[in-house]
């Protein structure tokens, strides 16, 4: 692979499985040296063996205020430098309580929301005053999802994930506009259904792999693999996309547009 994060130091928040590991792999292999978080300590520790000396981790729960700067001062101190961050930790919060909005309970909202939407915002802002102390610039690359502006509610009636997302839409284009004088880029990807941890409910549903088929239509109309998201990780990661900010680009199969 072209070393496209050759002396790029980046620490990515929930790297210990689905897209988050695949894109630590992607990000070593392109060269970067990484820090990776999760609140998991079996798959922190496997996804640490499989990525070599190359990465470092953090025992972490991202919605703890805190433990992104934590991230953030082991990158400097393993690697000698902070250069981009990949908030990809979130997740489903149906067993907490979320859903269509006639059964969405209080706890659900709230927890869903903390999850997806505080968690995300606590990364960013240490990440932002990490960048303004270096005064050297720097790249956010926030994780979304096109349930945030194209829902499908035969079978993805989650509202305050949905919410959630949309709001980290508004809040990366904010802060993208409101630091692009300092130099920091902030940009966010979209992803349709993508075979992860978090999907198994819709992965092994017959009847949701059958509407997959026509809503996701690229290539033979399928399920996502966390892989899928490497390529344009690595676009907003690297220096090709230093002229790039505020932009939400869809890695959805076809989705939005079905």
């Amino acid at each position: 692979m072209t070393k496209f994060l050759e002396n790029k130091c980046i620490v990515i928040i929930g790297g210990t499985t689905g897209i988050g590991l695949s894109a630590a792999k992607a990000f070593v292999a392109a060269g970067a040296k990484i820090v990776i978080t999760g609140k998991n300590e079996k798959n922190l520790d496997q996804a640490t063996k499989t990525l070599g000396s190359n990465a470092v981790s953090v025992h972490a729960d991202a919605t703890h205020e805190g433990s992104a700067d934590e991230a953030i001062e082991k990158c400097i101190e393993n690697f000698g430098g902070f250069n981009g961050l990949y908030h990809v930790a979130g997740g489903s919060g149906r067993k907490m309580g979320d859903g269509a909005l006639h059964e969405l309970t209080l706890k659900g909202w709230k927890e869903t929301l903390d999850l997806n939407l505080t968690s995300l915002m606590l990364s960013n802002q240490a990440a932002i005053k990490k960048f303004l102390e270096q005064n050297k610039g720097g790249t956010i690359l926030n994780m979304g999802s096109v349930l945030g502006y194209s829902p499908a509610p035969q079978y993805f009636s989650t509202h305050a994930y949905a919410a959630a997302k949309s709001a980290i839409i508004g809040f990366s284009k904010s802060v993208a506009s409101s630091y692009a004088k300092n130099n920091v880029r902030v940009n966010v990807i979209a992803p349709g259904l993508v075979e992860t941890p978090m999907a198994q409910r819709a992965a092994n549903d017959e009847a949701i792999l059958s509407f997959i088929k026509s809503k996701q239509p690229l290539d033979g109309g399928r399920i996502g693999q966390a892989s899928d998201m490497d390529g344009i990780a690595l676009y907003f990661m690297s220096d090709l996309s230093k002229f790039t900010t505020g932009q939400v680009v869809s890695v959805d199969g076809g989705w939005s547009i079905s």
